[in-house]
């Protein structure tokens, strides 16, 4: 075993993929560092909806407490299949929570007990600034001549509006 290599990571790097699918390696690395960024701040906004989740007080409890798994599982989905994205493209995914944290645009926040009113606002803003970073990416993959980069993140997009939407309902 290489000395340098740690109980819980590679002996060696892998080998690079050869990928032909009509975008080159710059582009594919720019729709990788954007993936990635969306990987982290998806990671980011599971663990605060799971948190939400489990640490929610007041009258609404059992609705919230419901409709935030409905939420964080959906995150769970989008994220897995944002890695699979990255894969595609050839790159390794992030998989630690070191280099979510480094990543992401999303700020994760800890433990405590939380109403429900604190919790949908903190979730609303992150899924509109989720949105916010998505559209930006979009654009840039678009402008990269991505297009299936762009139009993976445009249904995250949706997503991440609609979730927003359903939070300011509970608001109104």
């Amino acid at each position: 075993m290489n000395k340098k290599a740690t109980k819980n990571s590679p002996s060696r790097p892998a080998s690079p993929e050869t990928i032909d699918i009509g975008l080159d390696a710059k582009t594919r690395g720019q729709a990788v560092k954007l993936l990635s960024t969306i990987l982290a701040d998806q990671h980011v906004l599971y663990a605060k909806t799971r948190n939400f989740h489990w640490n929610l007080t007041g009258h609404r409890f059992h609705t919230l407490h419901a409709f935030f798994e409905t939420q964080y599982e959906a995150l769970a989905e989008a994220s897995d299949q944002t890695a699979e994205r990255i894969r595609m493209l050839g790159a390794a995914s992030p998989g630690s929570m070191k280099e979510f944290l480094a990543l992401a645009t999303l700020r994760e926040v800890s433990g405590v007990l939380i109403s429900g009113d604190q919790a949908i606002a903190a979730l609303r803003d992150d899924h509109e600034a989720a949105a916010r970073g998505l559209r930006k990416a979009v654009d840039a993959l678009d402008e990269a001549g991505d297009a299936g980069s762009a139009d993976f993140l445009t249904e995250r997009l949706q997503s991440h509006e609609q979730a927003a939407w359903m939070l300011r309902s509970f608001l109104d």
